[in-house]
């Protein structure tokens, strides 16, 4: 399999979708791994597996429309594989294995099928103190946007999942990117006070244009750098109303073609009548009382 992905939003043609089947049961407030999670658990809203299922095959359909090749994890009962960015994610000809938190490691042994027809030199499992997953990597014309939380007390946040460590490690391996970093609000309990991913603040879109929320940075600085680099008329800000929901966390096919969750409905109009895309919804406002959305469930494989 020839792995390639350089951007956001090039054309795709294979990718991995999470999988919907056997969850486990709801877990313990404790047992938590972000925000929306812990809010959902609290409040008895935690979405059930019929509700998921029917929402990733709504997904799935609309790549293979547009005649994607979707890959699936290999089933582990009882266990949550929905977000297949989370475990890996690809950059140009490699893929990177994420560290994520030791409770979840069984995920990444339900890649090996995939991984196993890949190239093992261009497969890269991190250095034990690296932490970095694919939700805080994001790509645009040849710039790695990097999600990060590099304060002291980083082991001690739940939600901080790209550590200081991680800057280093990418700029090794691709020394001819510019990587900028960006530190990240983070909350373990309340998803309106905190970010897990870059990916729900900020995402590129279409050829030229971004999808942002400001308060998400913890530095505004970031924020008004990203604005400036696409300028102003070719980014879409959202409220913190739109940020809970994660309007950020769309999935592009293509530069014209993008999914967003059927409830986006500002998102989806400027979309369409402003850039002039096309835009495909899907329901996934079950899966997104799990802490991710459209993006967090995808880790594509080959873009044009």
């Amino acid at each position: 399999m020839k792995i390639h992905v350089t951007s956001e939003t090039s054309r795709l043609r294979e990718v991995v979708l999470g999988l919907p089947d056997s969850n486990g049961p709801v877990p313990k407030l404790r047992e938590t791994f972000d925000a929306k999670s812990y809010e959902s658990v609290m409040r008895g809203v935690y979405p059930k597996e019929e509700a998921i299922k029917k929402e990733m095959d709504a997904f799935e359909a609309v790549l293979k429309k547009y005649g994607v090749k979707v890959y699936r994890p290999r089933l582990v009962k009882n266990c949550n594989q929905v977000f297949a960015r989370d475990v890996g994610f690809v950059i140009d000809d490699k893929i990177i294995v994420s560290n994520i938190i030791p409770d979840r490691q069984e995920e990444i042994d339900a890649y090996e099928e995939i991984y196993s027809q890949i190239h093992y030199t261009h497969i890269y499992n991190l250095p034990e103190a690296v932490h970095v997953e694919g939700g805080d990597v994001v790509l645009y014309n040849g710039i790695i946007f990097l999600g990060q939380y590099a304060f002291e007390d980083y082991a001690e946040v739940k939600t901080a999942r790209t550590n200081r460590l991680a800057l280093d490690y990418l700029r090794m391996i691709f020394p001819d990117k510019t990587i900028i970093p960006l530190n990240l609000r983070k909350s373990d309990t309340n998803p309106r006070d905190g970010i897990l991913h870059l990916d729900c603040t900020f995402m590129p879109v279409g050829r030229d244009k971004a999808i942002i929320y400001k308060p998400g940075f913890l530095n505004p600085r970031d924020a008004d750098h990203i604005i400036d680099m696409f300028g102003r008329e070719n980014v879409f800000e959202i409220t913190d109303e739109e940020m809970y929901y994660m309007n950020t966390n769309i999935f592009s096919i293509s530069e014209d073609v993008v999914v967003v969750e059927e409830n986006f409905k500002r998102l989806a109009n400027y979309l369409r009548g402003i850039w002039g895309m096309t835009v495909e919804t899907v329901p996934y406002f079950e899966i997104s009382k799990m802490g991710g959305l459209l993006r967090c469930s995808t880790r594509p494989l080959r873009r044009d």
